[in-house]
């Protein structure tokens, strides 16, 4: 992808790159500054970049956070001044230097990034436009478009790409062996949580339970998705057998709302923008979001192979860090508007802007004449916790997809980097969960990591 101009000043966007001796800006994530008065640029190199990053975490914790009183010395003794102050009561030169050679240097800095063009991708998409890989070393890292998870697959597997957009089971199927040959992946970090939905064909609007959707032909992204299990869990919840009772095909996300339009399809589980797209172009009208569902759900994921993380080190964690930063950067929701504009163009997901706020934002028509705002339509926190993984696992044998004996724990474990993902975020400044699981409630019925093969045996339709 082409990288965007040098000169474009991002700062604005990248809040922890702003000048922390510049009274008119603020350096927390995801504040803005004061319109018309901060002169601040974006630092272009990767030394440069770190340097910033140091002198913004030094300020914060001599001012303890406190914005207010760091504006006001700012404003009071000048920024030269402060500088000054701040080199001859801390190692400031020296700290600096710590942190460029703390990982060692990268054995790679442009990396290529595999990613579908859908709103899941979002933190890894925007970390190349809005300059996180810069940020944490990898200059010249860009981010490759593919058609669909399957060739999202065999890059990663081939080695074609450094690192990929997943969906949360594809790592744990890879690892098995499930669907394709083994090699073992690592998942860093989730992308998103929430951020799917049923969309139905407008002529299907008297829809209103699964029993209503009895012959129809649902379209998926893959086998190995959450859409795939959440959509096989809401049918079966409602007394329809996802197997025998409709069809459910795996398409491309970009070509769903095409074949919606051509009615080939009744409809689909599909990741954003690909739902409200369907309602712009008014052939479509989003029937449930995922998170009614399960509230908080996994969908995408960064992954890599263990075989990169192994042979890359510093340059597995330079990446492991930008993907987090970037993710908790969109984890604020004032920051989705800003997000919106970056990854809405044709190099990336080339949809309509608005199109891609109203998904990012919440605030959406819904293709039945209701304009609704929720805002937690779609999430972003990096933490894999493991008893997800475990619940995917439960869904995938319940299908039909693995077969036998299944040491949940262990491959989840395996394959969730949740405690990587704990010191990563601590490392960057973000609170961490206390523990790797906790109990999840989908569609009314608590789902217990400890017993993940009572929890399959209480199911009435399965293939198991």
């Amino acid at each position: 992808m082409s990288r965007i101009n040098k000169d474009i000043d991002l700062t604005s966007s990248v809040h922890s790159l702003s000048d922390p001796f510049d009274p008119h800006v603020s350096i927390n994530h995801g504040h803005h500054k004061e319109h018309g008065v901060s002169k601040d640029k974006l630092v272009l190199t990767s030394e440069d970049v770190m340097d910033r990053a140091v002198e913004g975490a030094v300020v914060r914790a001599l001012f303890a956070g406190n914005e207010i009183s760091r504006r006001n010395f700012m404003k009071t003794v000048g920024s030269s001044a402060a500088l000054s102050i701040l080199s001859s009561i801390f190692p400031l030169d020296s700290a600096k230097a710590w942190a460029k050679d703390s990982t060692g240097p990268l054995e790679k800095k442009d990396l290529k990034i595999g990613f579908i063009p859908i709103t899941c991708a979002t933190p890894i998409i925007m970390a190349e436009p809005m300059k996180f890989y810069d940020k944490h070393g990898l200059v010249g890292t860009q981010v490759i478009k593919a058609a669909g998870w399957a060739m999202i697959r065999d890059w990663a597997m081939a080695g074609q790409v450094d690192c990929a957009h997943m969906l949360a089971p594809m790592p744990l199927a890879m690892t098995m062996g499930v669907g394709s040959t083994q090699k073992d992946f690592i998942m860093l970090a989730i992308e998103n949580l929430n951020g799917q939905a049923i969309t139905l064909h407008a002529k299907h609007k008297g829809v209103k339970e699964p029993k209503d959707m009895k012959g129809f032909t649902f379209a998926v992204p893959f086998d190995y998705s959450m859409h795939n299990m959440l959509l096989r869990y809401y049918l079966a919840e409602g007394g329809v057998d996802p197997d025998r009772e409709v069809k459910i095909r795996v398409l491309p996300p970009p070509e769903m709302v095409a074949n919606l339009k051509a009615q080939n399809l009744d409809g689909y589980l599909s990741p954003d923008p690909f739902n409200q797209r369907a309602v712009y172009e008014g052939i479509g009208f989003i029937f449930k979001l995922s998170k009614d569902i399960w509230a908080g759900h996994p969908c995408c994921a960064f992954a890599t192979s263990r075989q990169f993380a192994t042979e890359m080190p510093n340059s597995f964690k330079g990446v492991f860090k930008a993907i987090v930063d970037a993710t908790m950067f969109a984890h604020d929701e004032k920051n989705r508007k800003d997000i919106a504009k970056f990854i809405s163009p044709r190099n990336y997901l080339n949809q309509p802007e608005i199109v891609v706020e109203q998904v990012l934002t919440g605030r959406f028509p819904d293709g039945m004449d209701n304009n609704l705002d929720v805002p937690d339509r779609i999430d972003f926190d990096p933490f894999p916790w493991q008893s997800m993984a475990v619940w995917i696992l439960t869904q995938m044998k319940r299908w039909g997809y693995i077969k036998g004996e299944v040491d949940y724990k262990k491959i989840a474990e395996k394959v969730f980097l949740a405690a990587d993902c704990s010191e990563v975020m601590r490392g960057e400044g973000f609170e961490t969960p206390s523990s790797t699981y906790k109990k999840h409630l989908i569609m009314g019925k608590e789902f217990d990591w400890e017993k993940p093969e009572e929890y399959l045996n209480s199911f009435t339709i399965k293939r198991t």
